[in-house]
């Protein structure tokens, strides 16, 4: 599973501020992914090489009637069940208000770690008025500036302290593969689940799930063993009107996180839209396998070349992406269900796959004949050999004289050969250029 960490707090304390510091304001922080609920909400951070999530719950509320103690109270109910770490923000200028005193006797009732952040302290004088958010009961306050980031190296040294490693945390799991079926609402997800599940329920074990709205089962059926989750729907930011919807939303970000291979699927009667790249888009930065799925295929008036007309539509918007299997299905009349989960199967054993380094330097000196890398402000480049790094997605190291010289036009040609010569076919793959003398 991944390591999830909500943040919580009134309105106007520097949540968002604080969000986007920590998804952006580090060398070694990935970019938040846009565009889940609404801007930035959602993002990706590695600290001291411990990799979590960070989300901002602040704004599921802003398109809410009622922006009050019960709507924060919900969300606070809601980082306990689902997050696995707290950060509590405080503002030192307001000091403590009836808000923070009800979300703090929640936050005191739970087992998860809590902690207490005092915004906006930008000089010793507002450190010392900090010191009444101890009343609070919550333990000693860390004292932060999220305009500035003074203090919160010190925060995040404390939060991902008993944080696990995602790699070596799946390599310790069981190997029974996880296949996510994640997509908008109402483009038939659960249809989909019961076409394969539903009249032969027996023969599916349930197993605990992880939420009460991601649905975790055994199948166990025609050969396949995996678990397979149905998640809520993902909402754009104008639909996400209530808390309800922050439910739906969360636990379809850790349903993506804690799978392997994610089954998105697309509405054939309204085509690809702007949230189905929102999703693709968060499972390609989680480095999950993929498989397209437009469903309600047979609501389509066709010719001889709608899937190719449709497929060139999916290809251009996935872009630069492309090597995805893409399969026209219809969970209601049940075409072509099996073979989504062979195509998923795929993937997964794609994903899983180890090439002998003795294999890739042979395909590296093919690639290098066919192209070699352009030169650079009159210095060669020289690829000395490539191998695959122990990563739970397939990245590859290639050694070089001169990395910082390799052009990205470059990298997608060797990208490319490598998917030509081996099936990654759904899976994201990484390229590194490091130096060798």
């Amino acid at each position: 599973m991944g390591n999830i960490v909500a943040i919580v707090g009134r309105p106007n304390v520097g949540k968002s501020t604080f969000f986007n510091r920590m998804v952006g304001g580090r060398h070694a922080i990935v970019d938040g992914v846009a565009g889940v609920t609404r801007d930035r909400i959602y993002g990706k951070s590695d600290w001291n090489g411990i990799e979590f999530s960070i989300i901002d719950t602040g704004g599921f509320v802003v398109n809410s009637d009622d922006v009050f103690e019960e709507e924060i109270r919900k969300q606070v109910h809601l980082a306990i069940d689902e997050a696995d770490s707290i950060v509590f923000i405080v503002d030192v200028r307001t000091g403590i208000t009836d808000m923070d005193m009800s979300v703090a006797n929640i936050l005191r009732r739970t087992s998860k770690p809590v902690h207490l952040v005092v915004n906006k302290v930008d000089n010793n004088d507002l450190r010392l008025e900090a010191n009444e958010f101890y009343s609070l009961g919550l333990g000693d306050p860390w004292c932060v500036s999220a305009i500035s980031g003074s203090g919160t190296g010190d925060l995040l040294d404390e939060v991902v302290k008993n944080f696990s490693n995602a790699e070596e945390e799946e390599a310790e799991e069981e190997e029974i593969p996880r296949i996510a079926v994640v997509g908008r609402p109402n483009v038939g997800k659960s249809s989909l689940i019961n076409a394969l599940v539903g009249e032969e329920r027996n023969i599916v074990t349930s197993v605990a799930g992880t939420t009460r709205d991601a649905i975790d089962s055994r199948y166990q059926k025609f050969g396949f063993d995996f678990v397979i989750v149905d998640t809520a729907g993902l909402r754009r930011k104008t639909k996400v009107k209530e808390d309800l919807e922050f439910y739906s939303v969360l636990r379809s970000v850790r349903a993506i996180e804690s799978s392997d291979v994610c089954l998105l699927l697309i509405d054939a009667t309204r085509g690809i839209e702007g949230q189905d790249m929102n999703i693709f888009s968060l499972i390609n930065r989680n480095k999950k396998g993929v498989v397209i799925v437009v469903n309600k295929w047979d609501l389509i008036e066709k010719s001889n070349k709608s899937v190719e007309l449709f497929t060139s539509q999916i290809k251009e918007r996935i872009a630069p992406f492309q090597d995805v299997p893409i399969i026209f299905s219809s969970a209601l009349t049940k075409q072509r269900i099996h073979k989504v989960l062979e195509t998923a199967m795929e993937v997964y054993n794609n994903r899983k796959q180890r090439i002998a380094t003795s294999k890739l330097n042979e395909f590296l000196q093919e690639a290098i004949e066919i192209k070699t890398p352009p030169a650079y402000k009159g210095k060669f480049i020289k690829i000395k050999y490539v191998t695959q790094l122990p990563t739970h997605a397939p990245s590859f190291a290639f050694f070089c004289n001169l990395p910082q010289y390799i052009r990205e036009p470059y990298k997608r040609y060797m990208e490319n050969k490598l998917r030509e010569k081996f099936n990654f076919s759904g899976v994201p793959i990484q390229l590194y250029f490091r130096p060798k003398s």
